[in-house]
């Protein structure tokens, strides 16, 4: 679709509804983090496979990368998500993989090892306080808390709905099915 008059008959998620003042139109755009709740359980069939997989999901504008498919309380988007995840100290996000979008991993606090491979090769690098990384799709990506705190990381795809992630053929958690 090139021609403009095409592309302003199709309702996108960030268009103005109609008989909505501005002001309620605004009040759509914005999520408030004392609105917001952890969701312990949208990855817990990994940490029910291992704890050391618990970690919290906070989605503010789209549902992210999680599975999770439905959650009223997010901005609507056409082209990203973002959230925020808590990694425990001594835990860890298993090796996925996206192949369809860039991930990106802002740190807000604490320490994290990440570990990316693709095609055989490895790269290690630790991440603190504001470091931020993008990850491009097909790389894996593994992010364990070696710090002493919980960590904090904002978390954005590059899709308003990305594939579920997948996890290495020889990983455990390849062969669960999500609950």
């Amino acid at each position: 679709m090139n021609d403009v008059s095409e592309q302003k008959q199709i309702q996108r998620s960030w268009d103005q509804p109609q008989g909505a003042s501005f002001e309620e139109w605004m009040n759509t755009r914005v999520a408030r983090f004392s609105t917001r709740k952890y969701d312990w359980n949208a990855l817990k069939f990994q940490a029910d496979y291992d704890p050391k997989y618990r970690r919290a999901q906070m989605r503010y504008i789209g549902t992210g990368g999680t599975g999770v498919a439905n959650d009223s309380s997010v901005i609507p988007s056409e082209h990203f998500t973002f959230s925020t995840m808590i990694i425990p100290a001594g835990h860890e996000g298993p090796p996925h993989l996206h192949v369809d979008v860039e991930e990106v991993f802002f740190v807000l606090r604490g320490k994290l090892k990440l570990v990316l491979e693709k095609d055989g090769e490895r790269f290690e690098t630790i991440l603190t306080d504001r470091d931020v990384v993008s990850i491009p799709p097909g790389v894996y990506r593994e992010e364990i808390n070696i710090g002493e705190e919980d960590a904090l990381m904002c978390v954005m795809l590059g899709a308003q709905k990305p594939i579920t992630p997948t996890y290495p053929p020889e990983h455990p958690l390849a062969s669960i099915k999500r609950g």
